[in-house]
């Protein structure tokens, strides 16, 4: 208990200490504009808001400007790598000097890059700078295949590099058979809850089999949740590519662990008439393939998204107000706003990981789920009840 108190305050003291942090944030984003110019009109924090949620190939921390207006990033760059037209490139994202506008033309050999609003593109032979049509598209570059470790991706790679440390230790005391000590005795507590209440509910006496799954993506997302709620964190899983890959793994598992009575029922449905069964096996098979994963990915994906566009939005309420309010007025009503969702925000982190978890649990669950339509069913008192489906049966 006394470590899970200490843990519990560390982290509490974490994120009071992260408060003045986006103040600061908030100061930096009034003077992000070019030269200099504040970012003060509504066009442009929603600009500066997307910006933002968008993932990046830089560890972009903030920016400051010395006496003569010039502009200055901190943060750290990361590896860019590239398959084009002349094969595979790699190079530091240090090279395009933070220039987002497609003016700085990085030169690999026979290939050119440019880096315009967060994509990378090969000019073609003889450009020497990007040109669009009507439509802001560029018609004399290509997109090369990315395989560059973005700040996401670095992101991915750390947490999952903690989570192999945290857990191992963890293991490691259990094969030893001694009580957890230190950190695992936090990690050993929410390790029971998701095998006793997601895992074993909702799956069955196969459960063993999927717990190591359930276990790694609920914390994978939760702790990928609270890190994106940092000034300087990572908005991961904000990206819908992130979200539609842990669906994926989750469709790709339930899939190929259905036994043939999911597969029966789901395809040739018993108990119906036998000229609709056709007609509901596509929608079954649909509902199987598209609609559950899609609305693991999309209900993940949207929730954080949205959390973090409200929490910025709140913070520029600062720089909006500033005329009405003064300096001093609008930060108090933006930093007051803003701690008040950052606390739901720390709740939505726990409820979506949860969520997704229970969710992969349920449909992994009516996967492997044992026929039991052959055995014969009581009630509380040992009385033998009919089945629905001989019921539904009889009275068709």
């Amino acid at each position: 208990m006394k470590v899970a108190s200490k843990s519990i305050t560390l982290l509490v003291l974490v994120f009071v200490l992260s408060i003045p942090f986006y103040a600061f944030a908030k100061a930096d984003a009034g003077k992000t504009g070019e030269k200099g110019n504040p970012v003060n009109t509504k066009e442009e924090v929603k600009a500066y808001i997307q910006h933002h949620l968008k993932d990046s190939h830089d560890f972009h921390l903030f920016s400051t400007f010395d006496d003569n207006g010039v502009e200055h990033h901190w943060g750290f760059p990361l590896p860019v790598m590239l398959w084009g037209e002349n094969g595979f490139t790699a190079f530091m994202s240090s090279e395009f000097h933070h220039d987002d506008e497609g003016q700085v033309i990085v030169t690999k050999g026979e290939s050119r890059f440019v880096k315009n609003h967060g994509r990378i593109y090969e000019l073609d032979a003889g450009a020497t700078s990007l040109t669009y049509d009507e439509d802001h598209h560029a018609t004399n570059a290509s997109k090369p295949f990315d395989l560059s470790i973005t700040k996401s991706v670095f992101g991915i790679l750390l947490i999952g590099l903690l989570m192999l440390i945290w857990f191992s230790g963890l293991a490691r005391q259990y094969k030893k058979k001694n009580i957890p000590t230190g950190f695992a005795r936090v990690l050993e507590p929410l390790v029971i809850y998701v095998r006793d209440e997601i895992a074993k509910p909702n799956i069955g006496e196969s459960y063993r089999k999927f717990t190591g799954y359930l276990l790694t993506v609920f914390f994978f997302i939760w702790i990928l949740n609270l890190v994106g709620l940092m000034p300087f964190g990572f908005n991961v899983t904000g990206q819908i590519a992130v979200t539609a890959a842990l669906a994926v793994i989750t469709l790709v598992i339930y899939v190929f662990s259905g036994n043939k009575h999911f597969w029966g029922h789901m395809l040739w449905m018993p108990g119906i008439p036998y000229v609709f069964r056709p007609l509901l096996g596509i929608i079954e098979l649909a509902g199987t393939l598209v609609i559950k994963p899609f609305s693991l990915l999309v209900r993940l994906f949207a929730n954080i998204t949205a959390g973090h566009t409200v929490v910025m939005s709140l913070v520029a309420v600062g720089i909006l107000l500033q005329d009405s309010l003064s300096v001093a007025g609008s930060t108090i009503v933006s930093l007051f706003l803003s701690l008040f969702i950052m606390l739901i925000e720390l709740l939505v982190a726990f409820l979506q990981a949860y969520i997704f978890t229970t969710l992969s649990a349920l449909f992994i669950g009516m996967a492997v789920a044992d026929d039991h339509h052959d055995e014969e069913l009581h009630d509380e008192h040992g009385e033998t009840i009919e089945d629905t489906e001989v019921i539904r049966k009889n009275f068709t």
